[in-house]
């Protein structure tokens, strides 16, 4: 167990060759299958997932994919986006795992940015593909014209360990998204802190979660759940009925997923508690989610003395802070508290904004220490480093830290409502993909977390399945509560009066 916690470079590819020889049969267990995968079905090994990986990676390498070639991965959020990635990262070209939430104006400013990169893309963002104007067409990789392609047998390339291998974005509700830039020493670092973390679960059973395959959290803990030869079920599709289908056919021993996703879950571990029985271990991914859910979910599986593991992080440093609760450490918990560093790996400190450490209870900027930091933003160093002292980095986040070295969040740096960049962006983003939508707005609740009220068309209906699919990749956003759209407190001029609505839901609770 010691050497496997040693530290050691992360190659997506190499690390997916030694897993599959380790633990071949090894199980990976899906809810859907992969359409850039077909021949694999909804239930494979270690084994036989490699093996249509190197096939990919050849059928890549006939259609002119080589070493440090840039090569976005745009299409429908299932688990064979990560592991084209790792089929690419055999020729060694660079994977830039891009949302399919994004709209072609998007991927044209990364087009640029990645200075016209091969783009791979399904039936679910071809269309969006069609209106890219600055790609090269013979660029453009549809999966089914990856599938036709031969595979004729190429050697692999590791490119070297700090160079750029691997980018994902930030999540873009201001505007056009960062691209974060990884190398496989980095990315090492996190997943030795990870594989920290899955030391504690005490027996080698199913792991499922539901995380969007391009946050960046996803490819450090495939990789280290692989490194560790644990069993997996990688969920893509996020509605209640198929969620508690798999967990009562398969029970996971540990399920993660994003703060939105356990919102949305809410319901369901409350009614049909029984689909969580089997999960001991609870993990939300990279932000911070409210006692009260948390609750929700260790009360149904309440017999196994379960944990919920609360880790607070950033895509550009990786998992920070962790925090383990119980039902009963729920009972007296801050839900501002984040927790503590990860020993020799990760930790915070406070300081003001010429980066000078303020005193213990002294409110001020978060900033982080991780050796996993990412080593840019692509093509905008500048914005990266603005935010970089020394070996710390700005989180943007505003807090203080106790005597005990907590970690307490208040806020981010330049908002009111914690976790949201751009109340409007978001606002704008929901109602422009969501047309059964009236209305959008996001105010604060009494606890200061993103409150969103919807007017929903009445001739449409509410699509909760639709909504949850939607924020999945957004910062937490409480259950959305439903107004009549004439009920909504405007001005003269039909400006929502956003206060009032807030004092509203104060003097509810």
């Amino acid at each position: 167990m010691n050497q496997l916690l040693e530290y050691q470079p992360l190659n997506l590819y190499t690390n997916y060759l030694e897993a599959a020889r380790n633990t071949p049969e090894t199980a990976i267990i899906h809810d859907e299958p992969l359409p850039a995968f077909p021949e694999l079905g909804t239930h494979y090994t270690y084994q036989l997932s490699h093996d249509a990986i190197l096939t990919r990676a050849y059928q890549l390498a006939s259609l002119g994919v080589k070493a440090e070639d840039k090569i976005i991965i745009f299409k429908s959020s299932k688990f064979d986006t990560y592991l084209l990635a790792v089929a690419a990262s055999y020729l060694g070209a660079v994977p830039a795992m891009i949302s399919y939430h994004f709209p072609a104006e998007t991927i044209e400013v990364f087009v640029d940015r990645l200075e016209n990169p091969f783009i791979i893309f399904d039936d679910e963002t071809a269309e969006k593909i069609e209106k890219v104007t600055n790609s090269s067409q013979e660029k453009q990789i549809s999966v089914a014209k990856l599938l036709q392609a031969p595979a004729n047998e190429v050697a692999q390339v590791e490119l070297p360990k700090d160079m750029i291998a691997y980018m994902t974005h930030t999540s873009g509700t201001t505007g056009i998204p960062k691209l974060i830039c990884h190398s496989a020493n980095s990315m090492g670092w996190r997943t030795k802190w990870q594989k920290t973390i899955f030391t504690k679960i005490a027996e080698k059973k199913l792991v499922g979660f539901h995380i969007s395959p391009v946050h960046s959290r996803f490819n450090i803990g495939i990789s280290s759940l692989m490194t560790m030869g644990f069993p997996m079920m990688p969920l893509s599709i996020s509605n209640s009925d198929s969620v508690a289908q798999m967990l009562l056919q398969h029970e996971p021993i540990a399920l993660e997923t994003h703060p939105n996703n356990f919102v949305q879950w809410t319901s369901l571990a409350k009614k049909m508690p029984e689909a969580f029985a089997s999960v001991r271990y609870y993990h939300s991914t990279f932000d911070a989610i409210n006692n009260a859910t948390m609750a929700s979910f260790l009360q149904a599986s309440e017999k196994n003395e379960p944990i919920f593991l609360q880790v607070y992080g950033q895509s550009e440093c990786g998992p920070m802070i962790l925090k383990a609760h119980t039902l009963e450490s729920l009972k007296t918990s801050d839900a501002r508290d984040m927790g503590v560093g990860l020993e020799g790996l990760t930790e915070a400190r406070i300081a003001d904004k010429e980066g000078n450490v303020l005193p213990d209870l002294t409110d001020g900027h978060i900033q982080f220490l991780s050796k996993g930091r990412a080593l840019t933003y692509y093509k905008e160093d500048d914005r990266f480093q603005a935010t970089v002292f020394g070996p710390w980095w700005d989180s943007g986040d505003y807090g203080f830290m106790d005597a005990n070295g907590h970690l307490f969040l208040k806020d981010r740096q330049v908002d009111l409502i914690d976790k949201i960049d751009s109340n409007l962006a978001v606002e704008d983003h929901l109602l422009d993909a969501l047309d059964f939508l009236q209305e959008v707005i996001i105010v604060r609740a009494k606890d200061n977390s993103p409150q969103p009220i919807l007017a929903v068309d009445p001739k449409l209906g509410m699509d909760w399945d639709a909504w949850w699919e939607q924020v999945t990749d957004l910062p937490h956003l409480n259950k959305p509560i439903i107004m009549d759209w004439n009920d909504i407190p405007r001005t003269a001029t039909m400006k929502v009066q956003r206060l009032q609505i807030e004092k509203a839901l104060k003097e509810a609770e």
